[in-house]
């Protein structure tokens, strides 16, 4: 159901989603919600290693994350579809343009700082820091911005990522957000769109 529910309250006092309910048990936030199910079911050990120098790459890279590769790349979606949806008011050109010019800075420390020339953000194998960057990275994708385009580096990366993953539930996963413009198109209930809109507009000021 909505996420700022009653209901919702329950699972996560922070009324966002990601929140996870396990039995009695309740975890809000993504990356604590995929270190505890990385512990749960004692996943392989590349996703998140025993190695305690390759768990400490990992949860840096999980750190410089939301400041960076988070904090713009989910907002050229928010620009270009979503906010419009719930307005019914197109955003500004430069509006997108100053997201992209922050996520393109994000994108050079990616390379540069962790991805370097390592087939993965901590070596060798896939981790659950590529996992968190990878979704993030393809929502500018599913609205027309290719940002692997002109990055060599970053399009071998991607292609590692996904062979790692399987290619069929790599794009399952990404199935939505890669077909995020044709929610263009649905009727959204004019309450909702009260409500929403100017949280939505907060977002981007």
């Amino acid at each position: 159901g909505p996420s700022n529910s009653e209901g919702a309250g329950k699972i996560s006092l922070l009324k966002k989603v990601p929140a996870l309910k396990d039995g009695d048990f309740t975890l809000a936030e993504c990356t604590a919600i995929l270190l505890y199910l990385s512990r749960k079911y004692n996943t392989p050990d590349h996703w998140y290693p025993s190695d305690i120098k390759k768990r400490a790459q990992v949860d840096e890279y999980l750190s410089w994350h939301h400041a960076n590769i988070r904090a713009n790349a989910p907002k050229t979606m928010w620009i270009k579809v979503l906010i419009p949806l719930f307005t019914g008011q197109p955003l500004p050109s430069e509006k997108l343009q100053e997201v992209m010019e922050g996520l393109s800075t994000s994108l050079k420390q990616f390379e540069e700082r962790f991805l370097q020339d390592k087939a993965f953000i901590i070596g060798s194998e896939i981790s659950l820091a590529d996992l968190v960057a990878i979704v993030e990275l393809m929502q500018p994708v599913g609205v027309g911005c290719d940002i692997f385009e002109d990055r060599p580096r970053l399009m071998e990366w991607r292609r590692r990522v996904e062979e790692a993953v399987g290619k069929e539930l790599f794009f399952q996963a990404h199935e939505m957000i890669l077909n995020i413009k044709e929610l263009s198109n649905i009727q959204i209930d004019p309450q909702l769109k009260e409500h929403l809109a100017p949280m939505l507009m907060k977002m981007l000021k």
